[in-house]
């Protein structure tokens, strides 16, 4: 039988460990988020159910490419494609939507998001119809990669998700719930993109319950190319394997690794970017549970955190009229802006590391703020954009 261990315990322990008296000072870490992120964890006073997914193991999604027909279950198209058995489709372009073959031995999903994202606030309505009217298991996507991608922080991409939800509710009724793919980017911050997909999934399941329905979203993650740099392919690689482990952890349905060769993109590095998944759910089966990082004091406590966090950002939105409303205004890229600007400071000031950019080695700044961002637009910005030529 183990003793009972209390928190002055584990405070005695830690400092032990580190020596240290003070393991606040040493441990505690500023974040951009607001986030509350203690130096260890004894319990959590709210602890989650099993949080679950609806694909049975994630679909590790690779860009067609005739070679690997025989090898891969789940396809990206950004063209038709003709032939395909068994399978799995995420179509990435709205132009092959009248145009795709549709097989009933294949399964098909939407990653075409309606929204304009712009100061025009637009909703592209037919299209939606349109989408809906596919044999598709998921029709209308709602996409917030583009807002990681800009440098909005985790719960603004939360917030807008759910708001960009209601709308195409009000639209098309409450029945779409059912026929929507979310689709992230994961970042570099492993515990906290664990937490930002845990947190989605609580959000999504709040808002269908106000319309009297028991839904669980279906969630792609795609790497994030915020973090990545031009000049350090080897690097990303080692990036974007954390951000796809974090999407598997965090219970993604689907994830796809962006290219880790920027500008340079070959046949070779498309095929070792698709790799990386592999790697991660035949070596470390982490692609077959439905919510690995339950029982984490630490993932348990961040993810209520974002899940409160961007709920109240979404009720904002829903007050000042809407995500379109708040669009058309600007505000929403202002407030996108503002974060990113503050994130491209830290990393500027070496608060944000980021290795072979402002650390082993330090490079020089070859571009201001204002030339990489714009107050009126959601931009992405790569945050190695500032010292690249």
């Amino acid at each position: 039988m183990f003793s009972k261990v209390n928190f002055s315990d584990w405070e005695n322990l830690v400092q032990k460990q580190l020596k240290t008296e003070d393991i606040y000072a040493t441990l505690s870490k500023e974040n951009l988020e607001g986030i509350s992120v203690k130096p260890f964890y004894d319990t959590v006073s709210k602890p989650l159910k099993n949080i679950p997914k609806i694909e049975e193991s994630t679909q590790l999604v690779a860009k067609y490419n005739e070679d690997l027909e025989d090898d891969v279950f789940a396809f990206l198209l950004n063209e038709n494609v003709e032939d395909l058995f068994e399978k799995v489709v995420y179509v990435n372009n709205k132009d092959l939507v009248e145009h795709i073959s549709i097989d009933e031995n294949n399964r098909y999903f939407s990653l075409i998001d309606i929204f304009s994202d712009d100061l025009e606030g637009k909703i592209n309505k037919q299209l939606g119809k349109e989408l809906l009217a596919k044999n598709f298991e998921r029709n209308i996507c709602v996409d917030v990669s583009l807002h990681q991608n800009s440098g909005a922080a985790i719960y603004q991409q939360l917030g807008i998700a759910l708001a960009k939800t209601k709308e195409l509710t009000e639209i098309f009724g409450k029945e779409i719930l059912k026929n929507i793919i979310f689709r992230f980017a994961a970042g570099g911050n492993y515990f906290f993109e664990i937490a930002k997909i845990r947190a989605f999934k609580l959000l999504f399941n709040q808002l269908s319950k106000e319309f009297g329905m028991d839904e669980v979203p279906y969630i792609f993650v795609e790497t994030s190319m915020r973090n990545k740099s031009k000049n350090d392919a080897e690097n990303n690689l080692i990036r974007s394997t954390l951000e796809l482990s974090a999407a598997m952890i965090g219970g993604a349905d689907a994830v796809f690794a962006n290219d880790f060769k920027i500008g340079s993109e070959n046949s070779l590095s498309e095929e070792i970017s698709f790799k990386q998944q592999i790697i991660l759910a035949y070596e470390s089966i982490i692609n077959v549970f439905d919510d690995a990082g339950n029982g984490s004091y630490y993932i348990e406590n961040i993810t209520q955190q974002f899940a409160e966090k961007s709920w109240k950002l979404f009720l904002e939105i829903e007050e000042a009229g809407g995500y379109c409303e708040l669009l058309k205004s600007g505000q929403v890229q202002k407030k996108i802006y503002e974060h990113a600007i503050a994130e491209q400071n830290w990393v500027e000031d070496g608060k944000l590391k980021l290795i072979g950019l402002n650390l082993y080695p330090k490079l020089e700044k070859t571009k201001s703020v204002e030339e990489l961002y714009s107050e009126k637009e959601i931009r992405k910005v790569r945050l190695a954009e500032m010292f690249e030529d």
